[in-house]
């Protein structure tokens, strides 16, 4: 019988600030303190990587997603909100051109995530040789911020795209949607992991306790999806994220095996391990293939867009791993046990 987590009727509270600028963007957002909003010379102090920057874009984009509990509706499209997310995006985007600069082209690009190194390093692989349950359940709790939202930034990029290449990308992301069935949708197979794990499945439960890098990966998704100059670039993202699910998803169900996590935990990256095997081959003919057919000139934003996941997630994991090594908790604050 499949799980069904609880339904939330509620949206989540809104995220504790981190720093002058992202007060400032939560006080316009709850209508509360002063009404001045970030700078620009408020917002160039920031480090583009830093805890103020990702949580004041993460409230701003989620505005486009679920919102949270008290904001009204009307601040979606806020102009002065929308200015203070230009600002924070140019401070993001500037600092991965950088760190991205030298990146290879599509080609090369893709056939580098389908190597696996023998000796590779990484979090999965931790997490299948010698990982506990504390640190799943804390992993777990991390990439909630986007799976429990999973697919929905990509969807932005499919009114951009034409022919073949929309035609793919509605096709994976209809199977990513559980073709129609609710229990069967990514989202609700992370919800029902979530609560196997002892966790809360609701949306946004655990953004206080998700550091900079982990919101930094979620925030490359909204950027990317919601501007028309970078639909290459989510079109990047997508078939990095597709190409690399498959051998880190089997590692860390055999992870949830060997620490008797659960039948739904297992589900959820077993569902991936077949899945997005699939979708990595017609995401790399079809929507990248018939993108660049239409769209030539987008090769280098499709090659950034896949050096720019590599480079958070290698960041992401590099601090968890850090972490874990010294047998510390890689959240903001450690969870309770269950």
């Amino acid at each position: 019988m499949t799980l069904l987590a609880p339904a939330v009727a509620t949206r989540p509270e809104i995220p504790k600030a981190r720093g002058e600028v992202s007060l400032q963007v939560r006080n316009r957002l709850l209508g509360s303190g002063s009404a001045r909003l970030p700078r620009v010379a408020d917002i160039t102090h920031c480090a583009p990587y830093g805890e103020d920057l990702h949580l004041a874009l993460h409230l701003c984009y989620e505005l486009h997603h679920q919102s949270f509990e008290g904001v009204p509706d009307t601040l979606e499209w806020d102009p002065g909100l929308l200015r203070v997310r230009a600002l924070l995006e140019r401070r993001f985007e500037g600092a991965l051109r950088h760190d991205c600069r030298h990146h290879p082209n599509v080609d090369e690009s893709l056939a580098d995530l389908l190597m696996e190194p023998v000796d590779g390093t990484g979090v999965s692989r931790f997490l299948m040789s010698s990982g506990e349950l504390w640190h799943l359940r804390e992993y777990v709790a991390l990439r909630s911020v986007h799976q429990l939202r999973e697919a929905d930034p990509h969807v932005w990029v499919i009114p951009r795209l034409r022919g073949r290449a929309k035609a793919a990308m509605a096709a994976v992301e209809y199977d990513e949607y559980g073709c129609g069935r609710v229990e069967r949708m990514h989202s609700q197979l992370y919800a029902d992991l979530m609560t196997d794990l002892g966790l809360d499945p609701s949306y946004g439960h655990y953004v206080d306790v998700a550091g900079a890098d982990l919101l930094a990966t979620s925030n490359l998704m909204s950027m990317f999806g919601l501007h028309q100059r970078l639909r290459g670039a989510l079109v990047g993202h997508f078939a990095a994220l597709e190409t690399s699910s498959p051998p880190a998803a089997s590692r860390i169900a055999a992870a949830l095996r060997r620490t008797g996590a659960g039948p739904a935990a297992e589900r959820y990256y077993e569902e991936h391990v077949e899945a997005d095997s699939v979708h990595e081959q017609l995401v790399r003919r079809d929507v990248i293939g018939g993108l660049l057919d239409d769209e030539p000139f987008l090769a280098p934003d499709v090659a950034f867009g896949i050096a720019a996941h590599c480079l958070l997630e290698d960041r992401l994991g590099a601090r968890v791993l850090h972490a874990w090594s010294r047998g510390e908790s890689a959240l903001r604050v450690p969870l309770r046990q269950p």
